[in-house]
């Protein structure tokens, strides 16, 4: 458990020595902070970025790499569809919603197409292919992915087009894109101290942040930020007090970071009267393998479906946790699973399996005939291809016949490796809520006004999101507001 540490504001004018001084001053080196780094010292700055790890990368670096990117780029023409600014806000307004932030929205949205660019610009490429069906990941290097744009009730609200783009490499890739956002914030003139934690920020007598006070290998130090400080420290899903005062649900799940989500950047600014918004956000991952739900169906504890399992995996997972009794299983049949390539099923196994549902139903201490009530309800409009509860794709449907398995998440994915992801509760997640900002990363304060001297972007704000997520949405956000603030910063706005 991460205990809080004070983040009380130092003042300018008890500072006797500052040990470094810089123009702009980036805390955390992430992509939100690659990117403000990259765009700060190409406007002409001098540009030092903090990091406590050992080296750059951060949470982003262990993400799966997708960049939620549309409009109608080069990769999605390739794959023959039709895309535009319009049709992504309209999916991503629903599906980040309700409450998502429209006016950064909009702006991510329009311009789409030019930060694919800019991605491409900082070397990273992407196969002209698609990966055309559900999955958390695809194992391929194709270039692009669904993530429920073609799924109920997203594709009557917008017209559908894949916009998961993937650099070329399989499975993760976060790592990639950060190996070229740290090269490109370095070329550009971004100096790095790692091993170096930010302790609090430092504050002048008219209230504007001129720099940070910070701790490395046991060493007090000060440095000095000219124009503006950058904060991109990541959310707050390793401090369970902060959790517990914000966002219970991800207490007592895995947690996806690198272990050093800590909020200490919200905490430090909010230290100084920032306003933080959808503090209680969460993203959440059920380790339920798309191939298979979509396949069979997701069930609560009582036997009953929910939701279309052919939506972005991580709005069933939220829908799951959130609104349904526990625990949660997977139910398929022998045809349904030995269509999925042994590749793609992840090293997932069921957990029981019967020649009947009422057999599968005593296994899994469900009501007496709750699961054969589901099941023939969906095998009866599964025939005639058609799922009126839940509006499934009727590529996926069709009835299910014993043998029957249940598959279980707790168990996660890649059992008895090494590997394994999942296990324990079967749910993992991270923060989505933090300081509120404006669209050009100037953090505000609790009375709407600015303060001075102080940026943030990525997972230390609230970014376009409301109290929904979609994959690709926080290197996309992350980098985009990134790149925003660190050009406003370099101005020292």
């Amino acid at each position: 458990m991460t205990t809080a540490r004070p983040v009380t504001p130092v003042r300018a004018g008890t500072v006797t020595r500052y040990d470094a001084r810089t123009d702009v001053l980036v805390v955390g080196f992430g992509c939100a902070g690659a990117a403000a780094a990259f765009e700060a010292a190409s406007a002409g700055a001098d540009v030092l970025v903090l990091e406590r790890a050992g080296g750059p990368g951060g949470s982003s670096a262990l993400s799966g790499g997708e960049l939620y990117l549309g409009g109608g780029t080069p990769v999605q023409r390739a794959c023959g569809f039709q895309d535009s600014a319009d049709d992504m806000f309209a999916y991503l307004t629903a599906a980040l919603g309700p409450h998502a932030d429209e006016e950064k929205l909009r702006l991510y949205c329009d311009g789409s197409t030019e930060h694919f660019q800019w991605f491409v610009d900082r070397g990273l490429t992407f196969e002209p292919t698609l990966w055309d069906a559900p999955t958390w990941m695809p194992t391929t290097r194709d270039g692009l992915m669904w993530l429920g744009e073609n799924a109920w009730p997203y594709n009557e609200l917008a017209r559908p087009a894949p916009r998961g783009h993937r650099c070329a490499t399989e499975a993760y890739g976060g790592w990639l894109v950060m190996e070229k956002l740290v090269a490109a914030a370095q070329e550009a003139g971004a100096t790095v101290h790692a091993d170096t934690r930010a302790m609090a920020l430092v504050v002048d007598d008219d209230g504007r942040v001129v720099g940070v006070t910070a701790r490395r290998h046991g060493q007090d130090l000060t440095y000095r930020a000219r124009r503006a400080v950058v904060l991109t420290t990541g959310g707050f899903a390793d401090n369970e007090e902060m959790l517990a005062d914000h966002a219970p649900h991800l207490i007592g799940h895995g947690k996806v970071s690198d272990g050093l989500d800590d909020g200490s950047g919200i905490r430090m600014a909010s230290a100084i009267g920032a306003a933080t918004r959808r503090m209680g956000v969460v993203e959440l991952a059920l380790t339920a393998l798309p191939a298979m739900a979509t396949r069979g169906m997701l069930v609560n504890a009582h036997g009953r479906r929910f939701i279309n399992e052919d939506v972005y995996p991580g709005l069933f997972s939220v829908a799951a946790v959130l609104t349904q009794p526990a625990p949660y299983w997977v139910i398929i049949d022998e045809e349904g699973y030995e269509a999925i390539p042994e590749k793609e099923r992840w090293g997932v196994v069921p957990r029981f399996v019967t020649e009947t549902l009422g057999e599968l139903e005593a296994e899994l201490g469900m009501p007496r005939g709750a699961l054969e009530s589901t099941v023939g309800t969906y095998n009866t409009y599964a025939a005639r291809g058609q799922d009126p509860y839940f509006h499934k794709d009727a590529r996926w449907l069709r009835p299910l016949r014993g043998p029957f398995a249940a598959v279980d998440p707790r168990i996660g994915f890649h059992q008895g490796d090494r590997r394994s992801a999942g296990a324990g509760t079967g749910v993992a997640g991270f923060t989505l809520g933090g300081l509120r900002t404006t669209v050009d990363g100037a953090v505000l304060d609790v009375s709407g006004g600015t303060v001075p001297g102080l940026f943030a972007a990525g997972r230390a704000t609230s970014g376009i999101h409301g109290e929904g997520y979609i994959s690709g949405t926080s290197l996309g956000d992350g980098t985009f507001f990134g790149r925003r603030a660190g050009v406003a910063a370099a101005v020292g706005a």
